[in-house]
């Protein structure tokens, strides 16, 4: 089978394994690391060969920047002291004791803490799919991503650093200080001046094209000038990230937004799917070119079992010294004991880790091979697979039986935010935006205003007019049906007309743009 056939065989079977995991109510990673497992076992299918040097630069940009645009910095500066105690002390800690572990079963100490680096770091990806779909806390959930966002950069300079050192042959202490100053430094410094750069660009743009290619083309060139000056490329990512979802608002047009948030959505979904499915041909190469190490396979039980030793080992014992501190548990542990379960089983490992371990070098700078290469990507692989398996198929079920979840409706505070909005226009629009403006138009945007709020207050009223909660749900459902049902009509009578050739196509499109915004709006 060529490689174009196969890959797109995979895009096939991610478009059909995601509504199937969404109706198995399985996280969408697990069900396509297995897909990834079956398809190398087929007849005709060929290992895809990857170039390691591209895999970081290629990956990691989008992912960190989609994952920035999901969270504020206000979030993470409230849940600070709980987001740094698991994305630097936890990875730290973590990265550290698979090294030992590992040194002590035979691998030398660079190859050990390079190990240690790949597998420190967990992916928030499933954690956060099920959090949603279940409604956890929504602080919970802002720790969960945030956690994932810094403990890649936390790990990804452990790594960075522990490379380079093997590669290299060694490297002292001072050049090891200077490293890792020099990659927080220029990756934040770089980070943000390229977020100030950028948000001065799209606010002279105004066009939802070229604002959207700026918002894509910028996270890689961040990351790889920072890269290429021996700074952090995901500091310098999330820098970037958090600076444009904080400040770049009201420099990009309403066309752009849109335009940029399907992109980067889709980004995000299909880099992160293709991830996951490699996992498994990986594996394959892996096992299929010749024999293991003695010990691999004894090595990878290990590792897993020091990630979930740790996690729950580090958080259990941070909570209770908050406790000791005589400070509320919320502000150092998730949010409390149910809660703290739920964050140490969310130790899924996924996507950094496997790009971290594809993307190591084949030789050092002597010539002679990395060290026990094999094994490492052996080991980081099998971590990933092994946590996504059963930690990501049971934390759905823990979730449930410790009966931890949220009272928010996101679509009802949805709502009501929309309508405080539009109230606040049309306030604005009867005190002082009208002034000097010529009455027909005027009374034409305050009629638009008025209905939108009307409208908006008839849909509120028709969703939350049942007595219980099954009706409820019932009478949600009818309003959305009938709105689509509306949606529709409207879309056949433009087609409709753009088929005949009574009007343009672009004609057609405009309106087209605004059925379906109203519709997503709307329906959601």
């Amino acid at each position: 089978m060529s490689t174009v056939l196969l890959f797109a065989g995979l895009l096939a079977g991610v478009v059909v394994l995601t509504p199937l995991a969404d109706r198995w109510r399985i996280p969408l990673p697990v069900v396509l690391t297995l897909f990834g497992l079956l398809v190398p076992l087929l007849p005709g299918v060929r290992p895809i060969q990857i170039e390691p040097d591209l895999i970081l630069p290629v990956v990691l940009p989008p992912l960190l920047f989609a994952a920035t645009q999901r969270a504020t910095a206000r979030d993470f500066r409230e849940n600070a002291r709980p987001i740094a105690l698991l994305a630097v002390g936890l990875t730290l800690a973590t990265a550290a004791a698979v090294a030992v572990v590992a040194h002590a079963m035979g691998v030398p100490w660079g190859a050990a803490v390079v190990l240690g680096a790949i597998v420190a770091p967990p992916d928030p990806v499933a954690a956060t799919a099920v959090a949603r779909r279940l409604r956890l806390p929504g602080r919970l959930v802002t720790v969960l991503e945030g956690e994932g966002m810094f403990n890649d950069a936390t790990a990804l300079v452990l790594y960075k650093v522990s490379v380079a050192t093997v590669v290299a042959g060694g490297l002292s202490a001072g050049g090891l200080t200077r490293s890792l100053v020099l990659a927080v430094g220029v990756g934040a410094g770089l980070g943000l001046a390229a977020g100030v750069l950028a948000r001065a660009a799209l606010a002279r743009l105004h066009l939802a094209a070229p604002e959207t290619t700026v918002t894509l083309a910028v996270p890689f060139v961040a990351y790889l000038l920072a890269d290429r000056l021996g700074g952090s490329g995901v500091l310098a990512v999330l820098a970037l990230g958090l600076y444009l979802r904080t400040y770049g608002h009201g420099a990009i047009t309403s066309g752009g937004w849109l335009l940029g948030r399907a992109v980067w959505r889709y980004a995000d979904y299909i880099v992160t799917s293709m991830v996951f499915v490699f996992i498994g041909f990986e594996l394959t190469a892996v096992l299929e070119t010749e024999p293991l190490e003695p010990g691999a396979v004894a090595l990878a039980l290990a590792v897993c079992g020091v990630l979930v030793a740790v996690r729950f080992g580090w958080l259990f014992p941070a909570v209770w010294l908050a406790q000791l501190r005589r400070h509320r548990t919320s502000q150092v542990g998730p949010v409390g004991g149910r809660e703290t379960v739920i964050t140490a089983w969310a130790g899924m490992r996924g996507v950094v880790t496997v790009a971290t371990a594809l993307a190591l070098p084949a030789v050092t700078s002597a010539g002679v091979a990395f060290p026990l290469r094999r094994t490492v990507v052996f080991v980081g692989l099998v971590s990933v697979l092994a946590t996504l398996v059963v930690q990501g198929l049971t934390l759905a079920p823990l979730v449930r039986r410790l009966g931890v979840g949220s009272d928010v409706d996101v679509a009802q505070e949805a709502r009501a935010l929309r309508r405080r909005a539009t109230a606040a226009a049309l306030d604005a629009l009867r005190d002082h935006l009208t002034d000097g403006v010529p009455e027909p138009v005027r009374v034409a945007v305050t009629l638009q205003y008025e209905g939108y709020l009307a409208a908006q207050d008839a849909l509120g009223a028709a969703r939350s007019g049942a007595v219980d909660d099954d009706s409820g749900e019932s009478d949600d459902r009818a309003v959305d049906d009938l709105l689509r049902q509306a949606s529709e009509v409207e879309r056949e009578v433009v087609i409709e007309a753009r088929r005949r050739g009574e009007v343009s196509a672009e004609a057609a499109d405009e309106v087209l743009d605004d059925v379906e915004s109203r519709s997503v709006r709307d329906t959601g």
